[in-house]
């Protein structure tokens, strides 16, 4: 008896396939309800305090170039001796919002912000509409 082997034998990997697609659904199915808990120990926070409101100053500056600051109009020419002399007492580190009007020439809101960082204010902004 004579046997005939095969030179070019096929394997069938189709069971193999459909058996990992089974699992591969299972496992996509199962995989969201599987809960992972951490302990963890959150730092005290405090909750009697109240958010204190941040103190600034706003200057203004309409077209004609008066500065409104603290209630009081001034000219352009007298306003940095008036507002060095008046923040003396303030904390240099609050924040200085300037309000200019569109129409200004930019000499004259340089001159403002450089009025304001001449008497030692750091954070200093323009407050535009938008």
């Amino acid at each position: 008896m004579q046997y005939e082997w095969n030179d070019n034998p096929d394997l069938n990997i189709t069971p193999l396939v459909d058996i990992m697609l089974v699992l591969m659904a299972i496992l996509m199915v199962t995989a969201p309800t599987i809960i992972y808990q951490e302990n963890i120990t959150l730092p005290k926070g405090s909750k009697t305090q109240a958010l204190e409101k941040v103190k600034s100053i706003e200057i203004r500056m309409d077209k004609n170039g008066v500065i409104y600051f603290l209630k009081a109009k001034y000219k352009t020419l007298s306003f940095p001796d008036t507002f060095i002399l008046k923040t003396e007492s303030f904390d240099k580190n609050i924040p200085v919002y300037i309000r200019a009007d569109e129409r200004l020439r930019y000499k004259d809101v340089m001159f403002l912000l450089k009025t304001v960082k001449e008497a030692g204010f750091s954070k200093v902004s323009l407050v535009t509409d938008g």
